[in-house]
């Protein structure tokens, strides 16, 4: 085959006199990562054929044959008998091809009316919507496994923590339904993100619509699109969708990330909080005791590869004008790497959290340490008429004489409590230790009892109303 007709051959070849430099089709092709797009590709097309034949352009045979050879080629991928090649550059090439070589000159006329601009959009926008769905059902699954945990771990109270430092006493549900709640708000953005992910880019053809009288709210109907876009100029260089999509992964990994490093401190000898199911460890190839919690160190540390594939895609866009730049061809593999990582993440640490084991005597055995109890007693002595700051001075002296001691705030004589406030008699024990002190919390949304079991109860039944 001469130069020229190897240029021709390309589908965009017509007005070529030189072929591609071998180098060229290797650098510029996107098969490798976009085949992944195939059944988005295929299922865009059979509902942009149907619409050709609704105004006209195809006869139902026509429609009938491309649909028809496109199920076929979406068997043969399924089946792993699709080959595939860097001469036809992508997903989109690839399956037109295979179309022309089943069916003949009919599979020529499916591209009427389109660009592989607003295709791949398409394909795009069908793939990420997919995605949110499966992380959904993930995300609804870890927060199960959380929510599992909070009956049987009810009367476990735990040192929660600021900077690092014991600070309260909360409830051990408590903990497990923080993070119920982070995981609903990433439930919640992908939900709105899908929202503008859901609009049809098909039929915007390459920058400024086409003279074919297609109809576009029938290729929305038949996709399940909620809305068109609007403005053909927009869709050819919109990815504020994969942005979005990415930024929402980037904040599961975050919150993956927290709890992780949480867990990883926890199974350690200094904390003894938690034990770790041994089938998401490892060992170490010099000292035999080692249980490393390597699945949370990865879950830490993949984090961050899914805010690189952000930022990558953030500088990717950042100076490209409009309307279309091949530079847009790299925006799928940050985006499906950052959709694999946080997948894969969410579907180990359900697994994780069910399995793994608190060791409520460790727990308990260092439970009056910290004076943890500190803050509800200042907050004793206001419901008493201190005020606020003097109260918090008059607890910061005794802790610091109980420190001084070495015991807890409880084993002070009540001497000492009447020498900052006279006032005080032997009900001041009554609310110092740590188990009065979680008795104490009254308000919406602390680690009171009562108020725990009200979330655990109504987050069972958020759980059933969203299967």
């Amino acid at each position: 085959m001469s130069k020229k007709s190897q240029a021709a051959s390309k589908a965009w070849g017509g007005v070529f006199e030189e072929a591609a430099d071998p180098r060229m089709e290797k650098f510029t092709e996107s098969i490798s990562f976009d085949s992944r797009l195939y059944l988005q590709d295929i299922r865009g097309s059979q509902a942009h054929a149907a619409m050709l034949e609704k105004v006209g352009i195809l006869t139902a045979e026509e429609k009938k044959a491309i649909c028809e050879g496109l199920e076929s080629i979406l068997k043969d991928i399924e089946a792993g008998n699709f080959e595939y090649s860097i001469k036809l550059e992508d997903i989109h090439m690839h399956v037109e091809k295979a179309l022309i070589d089943r069916i003949g000159d009919t599979g020529r006329k499916l591209h009427t009316g389109r660009s592989r601009n607003d295709q791949v959009s398409t394909d795009f926008r069908l793939w990420v919507r997919d995605a949110i769905d499966i992380l959904d059902g993930l995300l609804r699954n870890l927060q199960k496994a959380f929510i599992d945990r909070c009956d049987a771990d009810f009367d476990c109270i735990m040192p929660a923590f600021t900077h690092t430092q014991r600070a309260q006493p909360v409830l051990a549900p408590h903990y497990w339904l923080c993070y119920v709640e982070k995981y609903a708000r990433d439930r919640e953005r992908l939900a709105d993100c899908r929202k503008r992910v859901n609009t049809l880019s098909l039929g915007a053809a390459a920058l400024a619509g086409t003279s074919i009288p297609i109809d576009r709210f029938e290729t929305a109907r038949l996709l399940d699109f909620e809305r068109v876009a609007a403005n053909s100029l927009d869709v050819s260089s919109d990815r504020d969708f994969a942005l979005e999509f990415t930024f929402c992964l980037a904040l599961i990994a975050e919150h993956l990330s927290t709890w992780a490093e949480e867990w990883i401190l926890w199974s350690t000898c200094e904390f003894n909080f938690i034990k770790l199911p041994q089938k998401f460890c490892t060992g170490s190839s010099i000292m035999p005791q080692k249980v490393n919690p390597d699945l949370l160190e990865l879950i830490r540390g993949k984090t961050a590869r899914v805010i690189g594939d952000l930022q990558a895609l953030m500088v990717l866009v950042k100076g490209l004008i409009l309307a279309y730049n091949r530079d847009l061809q790299e925006d799928k593999e940050p985006v499906f790497d950052a959709f694999d990582t946080v997948s894969a993440s969410l579907d180990l640490a359900a697994d994780m959290v069910r399995d793994a084991q608190l060791n409520r005597y460790a727990i308990n055995e260092r439970l009056e340490k910290g004076y943890l109890d500190a803050t509800t007693f200042m907050e004793f002595l206001i419901k008493r008429g201190i005020p606020q700051r003097t109260a918090h001075g008059m607890v910061g002296r005794l802790v610091r004489s109980a420190m001084n001691r070495g015991i807890a705030l409880a084993e002070l004589p009540l001497s000492e409590f009447q020498a900052e406030c006279a006032d005080l008699d032997d009900s001041v024990y009554e609310i110092l230790g740590t188990r009065k002190a979680i008795e104490a919390f009254q308000s919406y949304g602390s680690t009171a009892a009562v108020q725990v079991r009200a979330q655990i109860d109504s987050w069972k039944k958020r759980m059933e109303e969203s299967r």
